[in-house]
């Protein structure tokens, strides 16, 4: 257990007993006022509670609770490790999961983009796993260049930490680009909107069909800058059809229980951050195929006649991801979408989907902001129908499988609602 100061402990009693009155008050389980109380009593509560523990920080734009999940199950195989179990990755989320963890030898922490820089100086993390950097509410999180120079800037005051970083993501390349300690992942990249410029030139990047390299460098497809040194480095771990293929000849089949390409590469980097700190290669492998379910994402639910599959996207590279994943032959398809401040109250992102290709399934529009997306979809040529309320939109389908795909508000209030059903 690290050693706390006087006034941590203090800090601690006091998150405690909010946490414990928020409870019994029914205002849920306490442990955001509870880190946000000790912040406030102690604001070195989080490095003291970090202290002696080998930490791993994940973050992206998208895909973070998922490989936090993995990562977690991975490093597991070493002992405990102290995690969020609801996905609350700004300061106070993070210091409730290790107030919650603190005999835990190992920690694995989801982050956001824009609190990784102090939070690695606070934990000095053993290694940091970079997934993708894309557009993400921009009234929040800002231009996403200026992310990229903030990330860098950060992970070089840490030039011991082992930085797990996606080459097929360009902004997260330059982020790990000059860092002495990287381990290369080619994890993929769905979504190439956002680097279509080098972030370090201004000039075009280019995409290549092929690479003249390696197996391992021909293992994605290659991009250089026409303005800079800078290209796609050769990853360590790449995909290989259903195989997971590493350094020294390392190759394990990858059976895991999410679908998806996108989840096979979040995957590919836990199991390499885990090896990181030690874990066996295989037995990493293993674990991350027991993640089944990351807070309501993925499960499938009864709804009367209908088993409705939930998935969750919050930005417009999540968003075509997740419409990849969408059953063809499930017999509807529930859009949810809402605009509050926690999705971004600008919606013009929707434009920026694709929704062309839809033929055969019946879509709905749903959420408070059914209109908007019905404008979208009939832009695209999506045939579908209007129903704002997200249960009844899963009833309008005919009897079987639907697939209900909503951003972060529609998804939350869907489950509330499904929990009081």
């Amino acid at each position: 257990m690290a050693d706390i100061s006087v006034r941590g402990r203090i800090a601690l009693r006091a998150a405690a007993a909010a946490s414990w009155a928020s409870q019994k008050a029914g205002r849920g389980k306490g442990s955001m006022i509870g880190g946000l109380i000790a912040l406030q009593i102690d604001k070195t509560i989080m490095g003291q509670l970090g202290r002696g523990k080998r930490t791993v920080l994940i973050t992206g734009t998208n895909g973070k609770s998922t490989t936090t999940r993995m990562t977690t199950a991975a490093l597991g195989t070493l002992g405990a490790v102290a995690t969020q179990a609801d996905g609350a990755n700004m300061d106070a989320g993070i210091v409730a999961a290790l107030s919650v963890h603190r005999d835990a030898p190992l920690a694995a922490i989801e982050v956001d983009e824009l609190h990784l820089p102090h939070v690695t100086d606070a934990l000095d993390p053993a290694a940091v796993v970079l997934l993708n950097l894309s557009r993400d509410q921009l009234d929040r999180v800002g231009e996403i260049n200026m992310i990229e120079r903030k990330l860098r800037a950060g992970l070089a005051r840490h030039p011991d930490t082992v930085v797990i970083a996606n080459c097929d993501d360009v902004l997260v390349t330059s982020i790990a680009y000059d860092h002495p300690n990287v381990v290369w992942v080619a994890a993929g990249s769905g979504w190439s909107m956002d680097a279509t410029s080098c972030p370090r030139s201004g000039e075009p990047i280019v995409w290549e069909d092929s690479h003249s390299g390696s197996a391992a460098g021909g293992a994605g497809k290659h991009w250089r800058s026409t303005g800079a040194d800078f290209e796609r480095p050769e990853p360590a771990w790449w995909l290989d059809g259903d195989d997971l293929v590493g350094p020294d000849g390392l190759r394990f089949p990858l059976k895991l229980a999410l679908p998806g390409r996108a989840n096979r590469g979040n995957a590919a980097q836990a199991v390499a951050a885990a090896i990181a700190l030690g874990a066996d290669p295989a037995a990493a492998v293993t674990a991350t195929g027991t993640v089944r379910e990351i807070a309501g994402r993925y499960r499938t639910v009864q709804v009367g006649d209908h088993a409705a599959r939930l998935l969750l996207a919050k930005n417009p590279a999540g968003w075509q991801e997740a419409l990849s994943m969408i059953e063809p032959t499930a017999a509807g398809l529930v859009i949810a979408v809402n605009g509050q401040v926690p999705d971004g109250e600008d919606l013009s992102w929707l434009w920026d989907v694709r929704f062309e290709h839809f033929e055969g399934v019946q879509v709905v529009a749903a959420g408070e902001r059914a209109t908007d997306l019905a404008v979208r979809l009939t832009y695209a040529g999506v045939e579908h129908t209007t129903v704002p309320n997200p249960l009844r939109a899963i009833a309008s389908c005919p009897a079987g499988h639907v697939e209900v795909l909503a951003n972060y508000t529609a998804f939350r209030d869907l489950n509330r609602d499904l929990e009081a059903k």
